[in-house]
């Protein structure tokens, strides 16, 4: 292993620039031209096609089989103008990746055996992938294999080139042969629907009759760390678990804060101009790159889009991303905490919702009735994560994050909510006065003392980049997610939430109007109560403090610090009853996807165990013991010179202490997970895994293995250092 880590040393030095130069000096040159977008299918389709495939995508409207099958036509006519020789239909099983089986654009003729181009609109439609080896959480048995995929009609199809195949990639939905869904994308798509429905009623009952429809949208901040290639395939941990298990902190780590914002590395920005022209190609507006907090780490963000389409983008980037870097010999980390005592990555989601009229619902103006348009949704959207704030934290729950949520570099645990002072004092306002007063004029509206709400609010306002969850002038950035996950999974929970706050709230409201109370009145009322309702879950301090644990303890606010505690928030009476009365998921596919999740976290903990018993038993102790044998021979020959061997003696015992204290813990690690394997209950065994491996030894025998790393000879030492992986370049 010393060996290994001395030849991809070496390797890394002998690297050479790969220059990148992008097609175009323009980006719109290029931007686009790997997906069947608007242009692509006015050139392909037919005027009546086009229109009603857009009236899908727009409207929901079911899409005819002969409609189909001449979208298919076009879609394959485009795909092999570009050189396609496959399709696949592209989906996001519960994995934690995409997941794609290609098949050519051929049928052979069953009489005389010639071959023909060919693709149906059935065969876009659905197809029907062995489902068997996908998790299904208990919804099917082992043999039942059958699974379909959909297609969705609002993600646009792009063409995959960057392997030397290329590939026509259909988004789809992916659910099991009694129709349960056993993805991502489904649920997403349900809940996009719940909030649309229940935002456009609020709209058109009391603000705005023109409005019929409402989007949620995403920007996606992706961090990530890149390693070279040949000193990650020196570190089996990197491999195996995305993170190093061991490891010292190098002496200068991230303390001098000069790598944020710092000159991009030339092949790193290389690595970035190639990636983010990929992404371009396929559609993505890719258009920040810069240095993150810690050495080795860098950010990308796109703008904002429609949540559905953002989300498949990033999961798409994240795969363009790994595949561009192979080609610069360098290896992409989305791992949320690869590298002890520096900054972890996570994947700030900001989201707002627009209407079909070009408003961001989530602006404030300076006028008086659109500013009450705006409070309505703001305190919805405070309730919303109020009401479902453990939900909340069961969304961005997973092994990696648990690792990153917390450790004074990434939000806590606990769901809270930053407006900034401007908007707590406009909510403190309308919390005390309660005397409202209705003025006439071009427009009714409200004084409160608070009916003009400055204009430029959002400069007004700070960040705090402590918060989980900020407002951050005219959007909410959801800054808790983890860098590895698919973004699916928060924007379903935070679109339920919200969309159950609205249809409440409209409930509400109805209910006073009905007792005679004004409209205007009677909104005000209604988002005064949910205000006080809903304050324990504001905070515009330090959310990395500890006298914030102390106070939302206070608060009765919940800090459920691991995955799989947090977890069992998707199977409480109260989150099943949320999500069958807005139609997301039925109990059943709650259960399934709570059993996953729980499968997933205990694999993962398995892998890290075994891979950290590995290191230390084949790779640290071997190491450590020979190195000491040098040193006993060396103060065998001191005593005989009647020289002072004392520090050697010393070093020895050291070395002989840290040596015991991993083989006792490794040891015992291993017998538990043993004892472990034996549980049924998943929710039971994830939680003992948590508390009874990895919380009980993963830093026991880490604190030891690092200590050995700063005692044994650096020529020795098997595995890449930190310092050779986060300042190489």
């Amino acid at each position: 292993m010393a060996y290994l880590r001395h030849s991809a040393l070496d390797l890394v030095n002998k690297r050479e620039t790969k220059n990148f130069t992008p097609p175009s000096t323009k980006v719109s040159d290029y931007f686009g031209v790997n997906v069947y977008n608007n242009k692509a299918m006015q050139e392909t389709l037919p005027p009546p096609v086009y229109k009603k495939v857009k009236a899908a995508i727009q409207n929901g409207e079911t899409i005819e089989p002969d409609i189909a099958d001449a979208v298919a036509a076009g879609m394959k006519t485009w795909a092999i103008s570009k050189g396609a020789t496959h399709y696949t239909h592209w989906f996001q099983p519960l994995t934690g990746a995409t997941a794609e089986k290609h098949d050519g654009f051929f049928d052979v003729d069953p009489v005389n055996g010639l071959v023909m181009e060919s693709f149906k609109g059935g065969t876009l439609v659905q197809q029907e992938p062995d489902a068997s080896s996908f998790p299904n959480g208990g919804i099917r048995d082992t043999f039942e294999a059958r699974g379909y995929t959909a297609w969705d009609p609002s993600s646009p199809a792009f063409i995959m080139e960057i392997s030397s195949g290329i590939t026509l990639c259909i988004p789809t939905i992916f659910i099991s042969y009694t129709g349960e869904m056993l993805d991502n994308k489904g649920p997403l798509l349900k809940s996009l629907e719940a909030v649309d429905k229940a935002a456009v009623a609020v709209l058109n009952e009391y603000f705005d009759k023109d409005i019929t429809k409402v989007t949620p949208t995403l920007g996606a901040e992706q961090e990530y760390f890149l390693v070279d290639e040949a000193l990650f395939y020196a570190r089996p941990d990197l491999v195996m678990c995305g993170r190093s298990v061991i490891g010292h902190a190098p002496a200068r780590g991230q303390q001098l804060e000069d790598h944020y914002f710092g000159s991009i590395p030339t092949r790193v920005n290389n690595f970035m101009i190639d990636f983010e022209t990929e992404c371009q190609k396929l559609g993505m507006p890719i258009r920040t790159r810069h240095n993150e907090v810690a050495p080795g780490q860098f950010e990308c963000a796109p703008t904002f889009g429609e949540v559905n389409v953002s989300n498949d983008q990033n999961q798409l980037m994240m795969d363009v991303m790994s595949k561009v870097a192979e080609k610069h010999h360098l290896k992409v980390l989305f791992h949320e905490k690869p590298f002890a005592g520096i900054n972890g990555s996570g994947k700030h989601n900001n989201w707002s919702l627009g209407t079909d009229t070009g408003k961001n619902l989530l602006s404030p103006t300076s006028k008086p009735k659109e500013n009450l348009q705006f409070l309505t949704f703001l305190v919805c959207v405070v309730k919303a994560v109020h009401d479902n704030a453990d939900l909340l934290r069961a969304s961005i729950a997973s092994a990696g994050n648990d690792f990153r949520l917390g450790a004074n570099e990434a939000p806590p645990a606990i769901m809270s909510i930053y407006l900034g002072s401007e908007l707590t004092d406009v909510l403190n306002e309308l919390e005390k006065n309660s005397n409202v007063k209705i003025t006439k004029g071009d427009n009714v509206y409200l004084k409160l003392g608070i009916s003009k709400i400055p204009a430029i609010i959002k400069d007004n306002t700070d960040r705090n980049r402590t918060s989980p969850f900020a407002f951050t002038g005219n959007k909410f950035e959801f800054r808790a997610v983890g860098s590895s996950a698919n973004c699916a999974i928060p924007m379903m929970t935070l679109n339920l939430a919200v969309a159950d706050a609205l249809n409440k709230f409209k409930d509400d409201v109805e209910a006073q109007i009905k007792k005679n109370v004004k409209k205007e009145v009677a909104i005000i009322n209604i988002l005064r109560q949910y205000t006080i309702e809903s304050k324990k879950i504001c905070f515009e301090g330090n959310g990395y403090s500890e006298e914030w644990v102390a106070e939302a303890k206070k608060r009765g606010l919940n800090n459920v610090k691991t995955t799989p505690y947090a977890l069992d928030f998707y199977v409480t009476k109260k989150s099943q009853e949320l999500f069958e009365r807005n139609s997301i998921m039925t109990s059943r596919e709650l259960h399934a996807y709570h059993h996953i999740m729980l499968e997933n976290y205990v694999k993962h903990v398995q892998i890290e165990s075994r891979v950290l018993g590995d290191l230390a038993l084949n790779h640290i102790i071997p190491t450590a013991i020979k190195y000491q044998s040098r040193l006993i021979d060396n103060a065998r020959g001191l005593k005989e010179l009647s020289l002072d061997s004392s520090a050697v003696v010393d070093t020895i015992k050291s070395i002989s202490s840290y040596i015991n204290t991993i083989k006792l813990n490794v040891d015992a690690m291993i017998e538990k997970r043993k004892e472990l394997n034996n549980i049924d209950d998943v929710s039971v065994r994830a939680k003992r895994y948590c508390d009874e491996v990895k919380e009980a030894y993963f830093d026991k025998i880490r604190y030891a293995a690092d200590k050995l790393e700063l005692i044994v000879d650096d020529e020795d030492w098997p595995l890449v250092k930190y310092r050779e992986l986060l300042f190489i370049k």
